[in-house]
């Protein structure tokens, strides 16, 4: 059994919530905005999530699996290779993990914290 909402389309959910500015931001001020679909024990949760242009800084401190469904971003770890997530690309962010992301237009993803 299914106990979490059915979502047909992620990337053309309209009725997302003001989740408010960007805490992590690091340049003017962008702006969050999403849908849980699930939460659970320790913080862990699920669900969309969509953030403005600009640059951020983010130190993880629960493991985030990601699945890019617009815009793009930069993403760049404190020791190691940056690369280019856009529609479609999918990618673990361990806990622990310290970096920047630089998202280039508004970006919309599906993702679990765990």
């Amino acid at each position: 059994m299914i106990t979490a909402p059915f979502i047909q389309a992620a990337n053309e959910v309209s009725d997302l919530e003001d989740w408010g500015p960007l805490a992590e931001a690091t340049g003017a001020p962008m702006q969050t905005s999403g849908y849980t679909m699930w939460s659970g024990e320790n913080s862990s949760e699920a669900g969309i999530w969509e953030c403005t242009a600009g640059p951020s800084y983010w130190s993880l401190e629960q493991n985030e699996f990601v699945h890019i469904l617009s815009g793009s971003m930069t993403v760049t770890p404190d020791e190691g290779d940056s690369f280019l997530a856009g529609p479609g690309v999918t990618f673990l962010v361990p806990v622990g993990w310290k970096g920047t992301w630089e998202i280039h237009e508004t970006i919309r993803k599906l993702y679990v914290l765990f």
